[in-house]
């Protein structure tokens, strides 16, 4: 529960900060309204895959749009409410299109929800007339860029970032600085790689250890790569890439794996998530469980409606404590066998 506690009090301090540096009481969704002294020039430069990217500090609320994935999560983490939000992972209007954990976060702000297909509605977008559109964590789409830019500057990953492959503190240094909260976004990074360090030095059975984060799903295998979140952390705590996953290349933030190649899933520890399919099913697969690593019990196998399965998933600053509480403990009971 420790790293939970630290979170929730880096949160709160994070929020007031953000509150105070903008100068007023938050009304309705965005952050607060900016003094008459701040109300002019720049709220924010960011430096992106499609060039700089000024946010020019508005004269009233901050309308803030996320499409990204977990990019709400990164402003909700700062104190900054969207005024829409872009459903990722299956979360509904019940959770305000976020993970249930950081939902509260919105207070009594109900954002509209954008969807979560595969295509945007660039008219329901315009019509929230937003100061800033994130699309941080995306597919890095250069005519969709194109499009958001007409309504809003809009911002996306660094230059060298695949697609889906923004790692949580690049996310959320280009979010901070969109929001003109570079310096409480340093402050959530620190506090929450410290948490990371302190789950790590607790467990240092992980050391070393390869580790594979696998998915199943229709009649594929896959893996997450460095770069994406769900193998990220697992690299955070101690494990490795395991070789042959290495190999399959990089450059995105997911491999497929062929069906005669499964046996490259095979490691210290696995981690999987099955996509249409239950954890027992999962379990069940036939391929998956030739697998040593399965065989010998040293496979997580994550009910995909679990909220540990989606925090995994959505590594945000704010899910990331809950994969320290519920994840770390299977991972140590896997790799102790």
């Amino acid at each position: 529960m420790r790293a939970r506690f630290l979170r929730t009090t880096t949160v709160v301090a994070a929020t007031a900060a953000a509150l105070l540096a903008l100068s007023g009481c938050a009304s309705g969704a965005g952050s607060s309204e900016p003094s008459s002294s701040a109300a002019s020039g720049s709220l924010g430069t960011v430096d992106t895959m499609f060039g700089t990217v000024d946010v020019p500090r508005p004269e009233g609320d901050l309308k803030v749009v996320a499409l990204g994935w977990s990019d709400a999560e990164m402003a909700l983490a700062l104190g900054v409410k969207p005024v829409g939000v872009y459903a990722w992972q299956g979360f509904t209007a019940d959770t305000k299109g976020v993970g249930p954990w950081a939902s509260s976060l919105f207070g009594d702000v109900v954002p509209e929800q954008l969807g979560g297909g595969e295509t945007l509605n660039y008219e329901q977008i315009a019509a929230l007339d937003p100061d800033v559109i994130l699309n941080v964590r995306s597919d890095n789409d250069e005519e969709t860029y194109k499009r958001l830019s007409e309504i809003a500057p809009t911002v996306y990953a660094p230059t060298g970032t695949g697609p889906f492959a923004t790692d949580w503190a690049t996310q959320l240094t280009s979010v901070s600085e969109a929001l003109g909260l570079a310096d409480e976004g340093t402050a959530l990074i620190s506090t929450t790689k410290a948490d990371i360090a302190a789950a790590a030095a607790a467990n240092p059975s992980f050391a070393g250890k390869t580790a594979v984060s696998a998915a199943k799903f229709g009649e594929a295998y896959g893996a997450y790569l460095p770069g994406d979140g769900r193998f990220d952390i697992l690299a955070d705590l101690g494990f490795v890439s395991a070789p042959a996953v290495t190999a399959l290349g990089a450059g995105s933030f997911y491999a497929t794996v062929s069906v005669e190649n499964v046996s490259a899933l095979d490691a210290d520890v696995m981690v999987a998530l099955p996509i249409g399919f239950t954890a027992a099913e999962t379990e069940a697969d036939p391929l998956l469980a030739s697998l040593p690593v399965v065989q010998q019990g040293r496979t997580v196998f994550l009910d995909p409606t679990s909220e540990t399965a989606t925090a995994y998933s959505a590594a945000s600053v704010l899910s990331i404590p809950v994969v320290l509480d519920q994840l770390v403990p299977l991972l140590a009971a896997a790799a102790a066998k």
